[in-house]
């Protein structure tokens, strides 16, 4: 009887813990879709769906550009300096309201 007891309040106690883990982990992606800004790391950005869609949206081809490795580490304000007017303010403010919906 005791060990029915014992194997019953595991298994309970198993099952609430899956159902915890799974609605941690629901709550961090949508915390983490939510939290792209155009401070998050390139790298970041591009390896969500919906945030690689908007950089590509106004920045084409970023993946392909020969200093990408170089460059994935760094928020796009960081990069923009260094891209040669490719990179503006406007598009940055553009990207930056993009991602804001994402939320």
């Amino acid at each position: 009887m005791k060990l029915a007891l014992v194997t019953a309040s595991l298994l309970l106690a198993t099952s609430v813990s899956a159902q915890d883990t799974e609605t941690a982990v629901e709550e961090t992606v949508e915390t983490k879709a939510a939290a792209f800004t155009i401070d998050t790391p390139i790298a970041d950005l591009m390896a969500d769906e919906r945030a690689k869609a908007v950089v590509d949206k106004h920045i084409p081809g970023i993946e392909a550009h020969p200093a990408y490795e170089q460059i994935k580490g760094f928020s796009l304000p960081m990069v923009q300096p260094f891209s040669e007017g490719a990179i503006t303010d406007e598009m940055l403010a553009a990207i930056a309201a993009d991602l804001a919906e994402l939320g």
